[in-house]
């Protein structure tokens, strides 16, 4: 009778250990893995709002599913939203810390933004995490080499005459 509060606790300590080790991989809502195809087919025809809806709907069936993060922020890049990219790779990272595709995702972003110490960070990450010669360490690298994009402006010819104050 002394034993049985004993023999009870380590009997819930064992069983929770237990179910610990049995924990499977995540498995995403059907719904939300069709709405990611339908993004990703949308973004190859260029349809990039469409893609967002359809990426944002996933979500929203979804939050738990880390891949539609990568996706926003693949469509966002492609808009020009470097800024929102980044909280989007940065939100796979929360999920899955050592999410390789998030870490030279947001290295990329970083990098179209200017941001290159903050990219060369990312770097480093992903060499501690697999190495020199892993294909996101050398895809990041290359990024970096190549630096920003440069942005030029254009001269652009005006109709009217121009007079001095």
């Amino acid at each position: 009778m002394r034993f049985a509060p004993v023999a009870a606790a380590l009997s819930l300590a064992f069983a929770t250990t237990a179910s610990i080790g049995q924990a499977s991989d995540y498995e995403a809502d059907p719904r939300a893995v069709a709405l990611v195809a339908e993004g990703n087919a949308a973004l190859e025809m260029g349809e990039t709002q469409a893609a967002i809806d359809a990426f944002e709907a996933a979500l929203a069936i979804d939050p738990g599913y880390t891949d539609v993060y990568l996706d926003l922020a693949s469509a966002a890049r492609i808009e020009g939203l470097q800024g929102k990219a980044i909280h989007f790779y940065r939100e796979a990272q929360e999920r899955d810390p050592e999410n390789l595709a998030a870490i030279t995702g947001e290295g990329e972003a970083l990098v179209e933004k200017g941001a290159l110490s903050a990219a060369r960070e990312n770097l480093t990450r992903l060499q501690d995490l697999c190495g020199e010669t892993c294909t996101e360490t050398v895809q990041l690298a290359a990024a970096i080499d190549r630096g920003p994009p440069v942005m030029t402006a254009e001269a652009v010819p005006s109709d009217e005459d121009i007079v001095q104050n």
